[in-house]
């Protein structure tokens, strides 16, 4: 009886062994696989932005050549990516943009950024706040000096003043149309239907880019603007030259860049998801 009672205890015990041990093991299965998706998320975007330094962006500052970074405009400060004008008299319609060093056509990219600061003396006054993410822009070696915007799709970065509603996340068109609810927008600029965004705070937008078919602005992961077509503006000389041979005036990709506009603003992340033509 003695005997069968201890076998019986010795088996229940390395059977509750056994499930303890089988049991922690698929913990750390499933640990490790989470890890490993997180990981593979993280590596699938690509960081335009180093933290480091501005290594693959190139600055064309109105008035100034290809590559000449007046005013030491564009830098980064304590790991962010900084756009401001100390070194300014007064900013006199020195419109500037930081190129990334590639195009794209599909992709979502994602940006952290926030005002500081003032505004540079000199400014114009619907500046104050005010930057951009422009998209399918063109090389900027086809800039002429003087040239104060590429032809392009922006993505209007505003800010609030503190007491007035002031949509975020715009689109304006240097150069360009777009279409919405089947009509040609000539307009130069449509607003969202964000919040407003106060202070100093950092915000999150987020573009979503299918070629020539469709791009979506989102703030916090909600849609606050959606166009499709975005196309070259005949009306405009300058991008009536860039239209290739073929007539088409669809802009299918291009570059991407940042703006400085005359108020100082901060960029800590930069990124690029790319999407395949086929919506994934």
């Amino acid at each position: 009886m003695f005997h069968n009672r201890a076998f019986f205890y010795a088996s229940t015990i390395c059977r509750l062994f056994l499930i303890v041990i089988l049991t922690q093991a698929s913990f750390v299965h499933a640990d490790q696989g989470d890890s490993k998706a997180s990981n593979s998320d993280s590596e699938s975007w690509i960081q335009l932005f180093n933290g480091k330094d501005l290594d693959g962006w190139i600055p064309k500052i109105r008035y100034h050549e290809l590559g000449e970074n007046f005013g030491n405009t564009f830098r980064v400060e304590d790991g962010i990516l900084t756009v401001g004008y100390e070194a300014y008299d007064e900013f006199n319609e020195t419109f500037g943009h930081l190129f990334y060093k590639d195009s794209f056509s599909h992709y979502r990219l994602r940006a952290e950024y926030r005002f500081v600061g003032d505004q540079c003396k000199g400014g114009p006054g619907w500046a104050i706040r005010n930057s951009g993410l422009m998209l399918h822009g063109e090389d900027p070696a086809k800039m002429t000096k003087d040239q104060d915007f590429p032809t392009s799709i922006e993505v209007q970065l505003l800010g609030g003043d503190g007491k007035a509603k002031r949509t975020n996340a715009n689109l304006c068109t240097p150069g360009t149309n777009v279409v919405i609810n089947e009509q040609l927008i000539k307009a130069h600029c449509t607003q969202s239907v964000s919040d407003t965004y106060h202070g100093p705070q950092w915000v999150t937008v987020e573009v979503e880019v299918r070629g020539d078919q469709v791009i979506r602005h989102l703030i916090d992961g909600k849609v606050v603007l959606e166009y499709q077509k975005p196309q070259i503006d005949p009306r405009d000389e300058h991008a009536k030259s860039l239209v290739g041979a073929d007539g088409d005036l669809l802009l299918k990709q291009g570059t991407i860049s940042l703006q400085s506009e005359s108020h100082p603003v901060q960029f800590r992340k930069v990124e690029l998801l790319p999407l395949d033509a086929e919506g994934n």
